[in-house]
């Protein structure tokens, strides 16, 4: 299983394995999921929350983006499709 940090800024996968961006795990990773959503990394914050699975942590991420875009999104909405992030099996990972 990848750790945190490695999920959160997966990039892509390259068969089994997940791509990750080593520059923004380094400089990223140690913030909470209200930090990264507050800095506008949406998609690492939202990666963040799915990892928790803390509702509570999806909810924050959506009030933070309706609040900086304008939209009115609720956790209800298919965020998975609008971040690009689905939370699959992977044990194995490559830092770029």
């Amino acid at each position: 299983m990848l750790s945190r940090e490695e999920f959160i800024f997966t990039i892509g996968y390259d068969g089994p394995a997940a791509v990750v961006d080593g520059r923004a795990k380094k400089r990223y990773g140690a913030l909470s999921t209200r930090e990264l959503a507050e800095k506008g990394l949406f998609r690492a914050a939202y990666s963040s929350a799915v990892w928790s699975k803390a509702p509570g942590e999806l909810e924050t991420v959506v009030e933070i983006y309706n609040r900086i875009s304008g939209a009115s999104l609720n956790p209800a909405a298919p965020l998975d499709r609008l971040f690009g992030v689905f939370p699959i099996e992977v044990k194995r990972s490559i830092v770029l």
